[in-house]
């Protein structure tokens, strides 16, 4: 097989299922990884696929911090899925931790009016979404003030973590990469995730498909980590099955 017909088969993979791993190629051109990896910095140079550890997309994995106000109009309809199936996980009496982002304040919205709850989160779209809720008592974490989130970080904010254990932790997130876990754009932010995860039972990350092969900024932790993972049914099989090997619980709506 020449060069070109490797490249248009390359190409033909990754059109198909918008990811290519350097082994499967590999395997299925039968030639070696390093020809493979050559192979991909040609046509990365030419614009037409971003490479990564071991694989290569049709998109950018890497993302950037959009505010709030632009990312909640994306993928509407599934996160008021995965919200609802979110919701369901509420016990009577539950003390839980809400991250910020746009799935979690969907995941508020979606929580009953008439729920018995104490909801620790550093949120303030998530502290408004619950006003109204006569029955739930918010814990509003303080801090720096992210404007592009709606949230507070820092200092403060993670010292008052220390103070609280809750049952479970709802999480947003930028990214989850198969390589570098879960990530968010802002470090900050990634930091304070990682002290909620410390401060509970069970780790909720409530994600829709397009933030899976994506990573951020900011590392907040392995795979292995997390308990579960709420998305919608778009999933790519390669993700289930990974992480699925890793004991984390897929839901998908």
């Amino acid at each position: 097989m020449t060069i070109a017909e490797r490249h248009k088969y390359i190409l033909d993979q990754l059109n198909k299922a918008g990811f290519v791993s350097v082994t499967d190629l590999s395997d299925n051109l039968e030639v070696t990884k390093v020809t493979i990896r050559k192979d991909l910095k040609l046509l990365e140079d030419k614009g037409l696929l971003f490479r990564s550890h071991g694989s290569a997309t049709l998109v950018s994995p890497y993302v950037n911090d959009k505010p709030v106000y632009e990312k909640e109009w994306f993928n509407v309809e599934e996160k008021k899925l995965i919200a609802k199936a979110a919701a369901g996980l509420i016990k009577d009496q539950d003390a839980i931790i809400i991250g910020s982002g746009t799935t979690v304040s969907a995941f508020a919205q979606a929580i009953p009016k008439n729920a018995r709850l104490t909801v620790l989160t550093s949120a303030m779209n998530v502290t408004m979404a619950l006003m109204d809720s006569r029955e739930i008592e918010i814990v509003q974490l303080g801090g720096v003030v992210r404007k592009s989130s709606s949230s507070v970080v820092g200092h403060y904010a993670e010292e008052m973590m220390e103070s609280f254990a809750c049952s479970k932790l709802f999480l947003s997130v930028d990214g989850i990469s198969l390589e570098h876990g879960f990530t968010t754009s802002n470090m900050m932010e990634a930091h304070l995730n990682a002290k909620m995860i410390r401060s509970v039972q069970k780790t909720i990350v409530l994600a829709d498909s397009s933030k899976f092969g994506k990573k951020g900024f900011g590392k907040i932790c392995d795979l292995e980590d997390v308990d579960q993972i709420i998305t919608n049914k778009d999933l790519p099989q390669k993700f289930l099955n990974a992480l699925e090997e890793k004991g984390i619980e897929i839901t998908l709506v």
